[in-house]
């Protein structure tokens, strides 16, 4: 569901993109699962619509909410083309090796296999920039939040380093850049979402429609706005209540979090969140719960399990009487 919009363009795309359409399918699909774990515990839980409302003409918005699916979603592509093409899953697209041999600083030189993520940027526009036929400044929140997730990804890069030297002295040492975990990617935007800008549109002359006027007013908007920021237009929709036409489910019925161990303060506070700040209260469930125990090594070599059955409370979000 998350990637029929992709999906439409590799079925319409240029022949040649179908090397690169499984990638890019599955991109998208693990940005919207990191979309889904970032927001796990809010209102707005990333839902299945999510990326078909931000890229379906008719139905388009741009909220605080769209701007980080269109991030994270260009930045999933991105990220797999590029650890694809690293191991060597296309003809046309290898390691990059083209500063290997300079200086890059003191004691370590260029070397090894570089993530070679300009390949995967260039690809990743192709694919999810196409997705966005509009002309309008939705359209340029759009493509300008895809490129927020695009470089998110650059700017997540590590340098991993190998040793070289007598006996271990690592008198000089060969370095790379290589992608980081997509989590910390995940974390990196959802920062961008938290900090993400409004664009205040001069309505009277953005009311001139496809005219010079409102493309005026459209590109002195966007010559303040920094390359890594996040923009939207529209306030966010009550996600308290459930709106079938916006693909917004509400929260009763959500499971929130009370006690457990290494629970974040945000965790901690997901039932006041989700249901008591919703006109919800919170509803104690108790179910069982089925998982291995008692597990015993025998030699050589298994490890044998008994099934133990416990009760474990969970809270959720029900209507008050």
């Amino acid at each position: 569901l998350c990637c029929r919009s992709v999906n439409n363009f590799l079925m319409t795309g240029p022949k040649a993109y179908l090397t690169y359409s499984s990638s890019v399918a599955a991109g998208a699909h693990s940005g919207m699962e990191e979309c889904k774990f970032q927001f796990g515990w809010e209102r707005w839980n990333c839902p299945e619509s999510a990326l078909q409302l931000s890229t379906h003409n008719r139905l388009r918005s741009a909220t605080r909410e769209t701007s980080f699916v269109h991030a994270i979603s260009s930045a999933g592509v991105m990220y797999t083309l590029t650890r694809n093409c690293s191991m060597g899953d296309f003809e046309s697209c290898s390691c990059d090796d083209s500063r290997n041999g300079r200086v890059g600083g003191r004691g370590w030189v260029w070397g090894g296999c570089s993530d070679n993520v300009e390949f995967g940027e260039r690809i990743s526009k192709l694919f999810v920039d196409a997705l966005e036929t509009g002309h309008d400044t939705r359209a340029l929140i759009n493509l300008h939040n895809n490129e927020v997730g695009r470089l998110a990804v650059k700017a997540t890069m590590k340098r991993a380093c190998k040793c070289h030297g007598v006996s271990g002295s690592c008198s000089i040492q060969t370095c790379w850049l290589q992608l980081a975990e997509f989590r910390e990617i995940g974390n990196y935007l959802k920062i961008k979402y938290d900090q993400a800008h409004k664009l205040e549109m001069d309505k009277r002359r953005m009311r001139a429609g496809n005219s010079a006027d409102s493309r005026g007013a459209t590109a002195e908007t966007f010559h303040h706005v920094h390359a890594t920021e996040l923009v939207f237009l529209e306030d966010s929709p009550d996600y308290c209540t459930r709106n079938a036409s916006l693909g917004h489910h509400g929260t009763e019925g959500r499971e929130c979090l009370q006690t457990g161990k290494n629970l974040s303060q945000w965790e901690k506070r997901s039932c006041r969140r989700l249901c008591t700040e919703c006109g919800l209260r919170v509803e104690e469930r108790r179910t069982e719960v089925v998982a291995s125990c008692n597990c015993k090594f025998h030699w050589c070599c298994t490890v044998r399990c008994e099934q133990c059955r416990q009760l474990v409370a969970k809270h959720f979000c029900a209507r008050r009487d």
